[in-house]
């Protein structure tokens, strides 16, 4: 950080005194500025810039020692040299010291003696500022690597990078950095206290080594926001691995000091968070895919019905989880099952496909649907001891509409006709569970109503109850849109937060 020249305020009502401090500090490389008195002297540094005051200790309107202490009260980083060619004795010196300047020289003085004093409480002072200044960027280089690695996805990541940066140097700040897709994104916050924003933005990559490097460079070439007048860009650019893109931190180059220390950390900082966000999206897609080929890969075509399925991984988990669902023709009836396994886990995705093949094996065999699930959970406890599950088994007749359906701790189905909403429930233990189960519950879905099925994802939120979820499903699912997955997908908008915590799972069968 260039500090440039130093202005020194010289104040004193005499003007052959004055004439003399300004010569020395002129000729010793100061720029100077006067000041005849302490209302004068007081208006300067208030309006300007000042970073050194040479004040007379007796002024025509108040004391040196006034002023003194009125400049520190406002501006405690300006150093404060009291000369005087009157009070000189000890106690006028201390009270000088004591009431804030940082020097006192009695008259006479020689120039050499007042040039050095000059330099060595800029020394100090400066080298306070400094110590302070990189104490603060790095409180906040810590606040801002612990917000990058609390967010929960790429987009998120790159807007507190660039925040987090804005808010360290407090001037304009970019990030820029390729997704585990390869799409090159900057997140840019124009000041400390603007949230950032997510553009697309292109750099050529050629030749950046392993490593963190630093380099100046025209802002016209990272036109990302308005960059200050008359400055430059310092970029650092951070490259953890060689078949990794490398990441770019941009701040305003006035903004710097000589080895960028904080900079560099910064850009280490921002590097292992996103090297940490593009392995977590790469596991997160093999989970995904993962679990998607546990589940049915084409729906059936059933005359007379309309079939549409939804499911969404949590936002936030890498592992698989537990939730599934299973529609297939069986001898004239359409099998509908959907099922949530507690946990996630990979274990978890195993039981789910285990409990939904012995679901079909079973319904294979011609069962009814709380035989099904009698046969299943006599399966669970004997081969996977521990385990619980809830599920919600029926076979459909197409041409009648009539249901038998079983329940196994699972939501209640949810039963829409012209507008009005029911919920077909049954209590019944879960899955995993030795307790007596009750009759199938039968019921005719009737021609132009839809049934619902759904996993507890799509309603449960931190911040409601259980209730107040099956409500707002009720709301939701008053209208059926025609397009049935176009009514899945607004159940998921309206009803799942936008980072989904738990899996979600929609199965809509409608009965023309």
């Amino acid at each position: 950080m260039d500090s440039g020249p130093v202005t020194v305020l010289v104040v004193d009502d005499s003007g052959p005194k004055r004439y003399l401090l300004v010569n020395w500090l002129t000729r010793a490389g100061f720029v100077t500025v006067e000041a005849e008195n302490g209302t004068e002297a007081l208006d300067r540094v208030a309006r300007e810039h000042v970073d050194l005051v040479v004040l007379d200790v007796r002024l025509p309107d108040m004391s040196g020692f006034e002023v003194c202490e009125r400049i520190k009260e406002t501006h405690p980083y300006i150093p404060v040299i009291h000369v005087s060619a009157h009070a000189v004795d000890v106690v006028d010196r201390a009270q000088g010291l004591t009431r804030g300047a940082d020097a006192y020289l009695a008259e006479p003085i020689e120039p050499e003696e007042l040039v050095a004093t000059a330099h060595a409480v800029l020394r100090y002072y400066q080298a306070r500022l400094r110590a302070e200044q990189l104490a603060e960027r790095l409180a906040a280089l810590a606040d801002a690597t612990v917000e990058m690695h609390a967010t929960p996805n790429f987009v998120r990541l790159l807007e507190a990078a660039a925040s987090g940066a804005a808010r360290i140097f407090k001037a304009p700040a970019a990030v820029v950095a390729e997704t585990f897709d390869g799409d090159c994104l900057a997140g840019v916050a124009v000041d400390p206290h603007t949230p950032a924003t997510i553009v697309p933005w292109v750099v050529d990559d050629t030749g950046v080594p392993i490593g963190t490097r630093v380099r100046v460079d025209d802002p016209g070439n990272w036109a990302l926001t308005g960059w200050p007048d008359g400055d430059t860009v310092t970029v650092a650019a951070s490259r953890l691995r060689e078949d990794r893109a490398p990441l770019y931190v941009v701040v305003p180059t006035a903004t710097q000091t000589v080895r960028t220390p904080v900079l560099v950390q910064l850009a280490q900082a921002v590097a292992s968070a996103v090297e940490a966000q593009r392995s977590f999206d790469e596991e997160h897609r093999i989970a995904v895919t993962l679990q998607r080929s546990l589940l049915p890969q084409r729906l059936p075509d059933v005359v007379g019905l309309d079939l549409a399925v939804r499911y969404e991984p949590a936002s936030a988990q890498t592992e698989v989880g537990g939730d599934f669902y299973e529609l297939v023709m069986l001898d004239g009836h359409l099998l509908v099952a959907i099922g949530d396994v507690a946990g996630h886990s990979l274990h978890a995705a195993t039981v789910m496909a285990e409990l939904r093949h012995a679901v079909r094996a079973y319904a294979v065999e011609g069962h009814q649907p709380g035989v099904i699930l009698d046969r299943v959970n006599e399966l669970m406890r004997n081969l996977l001891p521990n385990e619980l599950a809830t599920i919600c088994v029926l076979l459909l007749q197409p041409s009648t509409g009539l249901v038998r359906m079983a329940s196994a701790g699972h939501l209640p189905a949810l039963l829409s006709r012209d507008g009005r909403v029911e919920f077909v429930a049954q209590s019944a233990p879960l899955l995993g569970v030795r307790a007596p189960r009750p009759p199938d519950l039968e019921f005719v879905l009737p021609a132009g109503a839809t049934l619902v099925l759904y996993t507890d994802g799509l309603i449960e939120r931190r911040d409601a109850t259980i209730d107040d979820g099956m409500a707002a499903l009720g709301v939701a699912a008053a209208r059926v849109d025609d397009d049935l997955d176009q009514f899945c997908q607004r159940l998921l908008v309206e009803l799942a937060p936008p980072e989904i915590q738990d899996d979600v799972a929609v199965v809509a069968v409608r009965r023309r």
